[in-house]
């Protein structure tokens, strides 16, 4: 199976320990499947993997995007706050 590349970026980071990682994927995998993946590898994501935003490719998805062969996913914690 191909491997994508997996970048954890702020709390994400902190929590799986690490910058990035692989993840091996079956092809027509999607973005949900990353998810539940990388829930299972780091259970200290687990709880924060559901709300987080995703990029692939540096374009953000969706749980039903596909994740091409060789793709770059980014992950993100939710951004809230501001002024009104």
């Amino acid at each position: 199976m191909p491997a994508v590349r997996v970048l954890f970026f702020a709390t994400l980071k902190d929590r799986a320990g690490l910058q990035e990682t692989r993840l091996d994927l079956p092809e027509g995998a999607r973005v949900r499947q990353v998810r539940e993946l990388l829930s299972q590898r780091f259970p200290a994501l687990a709880e924060a993997v559901p709300s987080a935003l995703v990029a692939v490719n540096r374009e953000f998805a969706f749980d039903d995007d596909p994740v091409p062969l060789g793709a770059e996913i980014a992950l993100f914690p939710p951004v809230s706050g501001g002024h009104a």
